[in-house]
């Protein structure tokens, strides 16, 4: 029994490994290096790219995933972290996201995925990686799974990552109606009188992202905070009013 669990480990970790060679060669192949240097340079990234275009790498990904087996949580986390962790290039990560957004993991999206799209957002420590990850990725999980994930969400709010605080105020971006004002307002509460741009500028966006649903309830919480409000914070929670 042990020599069988070792070679499905084996042949497991040969999977994960061929996966992130077959996504390199062909993010590799549709890519335009002219316009890596510029990409690298606009995101501040250290990380270098092939200079795949967003459309591009979305129809890559499409082909990519479409076979790829997914028979359980376990090797679907795997598979995304296995990409994520031995990227050399940004959009190598990008896909990473994009197999974790994968349809045939749908019932995978629970608080369970929580440290692997935890780990996402500390290692990548950038708006590129977190704000899809938070939004589309945690904001799901916070919606069908409210007890659990609120808990979380109010101890990331007041953790000293702000990247974690970040992905805590923007999760109920998408949400409209269904926004938890409570939740938003005490994930907002130990950021808000921030000097860090990255917070402040979450801060007004979820803000604004709600404005659409309730403008009144924006407006008279900005008004009600308006001496502990960035400038730029209150410019963006006003900007559609």
């Amino acid at each position: 029994m042990p020599e069988k669990n070792s070679s499905i480990r084996l042949r497991r970790q040969k999977g994960r490994a061929g996966l992130l060679l077959r996504v390199r060669r062909e993010l590799g192949r549709v890519a335009d290096p002219q316009k890596a240097p510029v990409m690298q340079a606009y995101m501040k990234s250290i990380m270098p790219y092939h200079g795949v275009a967003t459309p591009v790498l979305k129809k890559t990904c499409r082909q990519l995933f479409g076979r790829l087996e997914l028979p359980s949580a376990e090797v679907w986390r795997a598979h995304v972290l296995g990409l994520w962790r031995g990227a050399k290039y940004r959009e190598e990560r990008y896909a990473a996201i994009v197999l974790s957004g994968n349809k045939r993991a749908v019932a995978f999206q629970v608080p369970a995925a929580m440290p692997m799209y935890e780990e996402i957002i500390v290692t990548g420590a950038w708006w590129d990686y977190v704000d899809v990850v938070a939004s589309r990725r945690v904001g799901p999980i916070v919606k069908l799974h409210p007890a659990p994930m609120e808990q979380m969400m109010r101890a990331w709010s007041k953790c000293n990552n702000l990247w974690k605080r970040r992905a805590s105020i923007l999760c109920q971006l998408g949400f409209k109606k269904d926004t938890d004002l409570d939740l938003l307002y005490q994930c907002i509460e130990p950021s808000i009188d921030s000097k860090e741009f990255f917070l402040q500028k979450a801060i007004g966006w979820a803000l604004r992202q709600y404005a659409w649903t309730d403008p009144a309830e924006v407006e008279r919480y900005v008004r009600g905070n308006e001496g502990r409000l960035s400038g730029l914070t209150r410019r963006e929670a006003l900007k559609n009013q």
